[in-house]
């Protein structure tokens, strides 16, 4: 039986804003990537979000991301691998400390917005992001864009990988995201965005925008928590897979 994980965005509100669905969705998901208060989230909202997760039994994950409340981490920043290292493993250790607090563990570690499409195309970046990560603590399995330099970065660095399939994104005829700043970047179509994602993990293969059939790897499918269709988007995908024989199953270190 074929296997994969299901994981989702979350934790990204902030004080008195409210942003997701997060206590609906966390118990359709086997895997949380929890926003650590750079570009989303606080210490009590982060707080929360651990403790609804362990409560579901779902698997926990750092969701580290650029300094950028204002621009949720989706604008450019030019950090150096030093600085890049330093705020990366700030995040990691910020978020395993409510991981501990709530006698649970922190199981892997996936970097947000843009600094994950910068890790998947940056060597340097996305070296320092997995060096942060196995400093902390080498057992964390390191969460990436399938095929890109953070994927490559990690398993040098001897780290369990694993290759991220976004099943409400668009992709290049190259393997990358479409850019947000383009119209169709994110999918709205939820029948379309599960055949997808059924597709990519049965298959290994999905279109592109350009209309190319391009190769994808597909070990974590992630579903936004601020895309609107979130809830419908994990039902229908958890139902379609089942249906496929395909078995949700968190990503796991060695």
């Amino acid at each position: 039986m074929a296997r994969v994980d299901l994981n989702s965005d979350l934790g990204e509100s902030f004080g008195r804003y409210s942003l997701g669905l997060d206590d609906q969705v966390i118990p359709l998901v086997t895997s949380v990537n929890i926003a650590c208060g750079m570009h989303a989230g606080d210490p009590c909202v982060m707080r929360r979000t651990v403790a609804a997760a362990a409560a579901a039994g779902t698997s926990i994950g750092a969701h580290p991301g650029y300094p950028d409340l204002q621009g949720f981490g989706r604008r450019d920043m030019a950090l150096s691998p030093d600085e890049a290292y330093s705020f990366v493993l700030y995040q990691i250790s910020a978020l395993a400390g409510f991981c501990k607090a709530e006698g649970t563990a922190l199981a892997h570690v996936k970097p947000h917005g843009q600094l994950y499409n910068h890790a998947a195309k940056d060597a340097a970046l996305a070296e320092a992001i997995a060096a942060a990560v196995h400093d902390f603590d080498p057992t964390l399995v390191l969460v990436g864009l399938a095929g890109g330099k953070l994927i490559e970065a990690g398993r040098t660095a001897g780290l369990v990988t694993a290759q991220e399939f976004f099943a409400d994104r668009n992709y290049m005829a190259d393997g990358t995201l479409v850019p947000r700043k383009q119209e169709n970047a994110v999918i709205a179509d939820e029948d379309f965005a599960v055949a997808r994602v059924v597709r990519a993990v049965q298959e290994g293969t999905i279109e592109a925008v350009d209309g190319s059939t391009i190769e994808v790897a597909a070990d974590t499918i992630c579903i936004h928590g601020d895309n609107v269709h979130a809830l419908e988007f994990a039902k229908k995908i958890r139902t379609a897979l089942a249906q496929a024989d395909v078995e949700l199953k968190p990503c796991r270190a060695r």
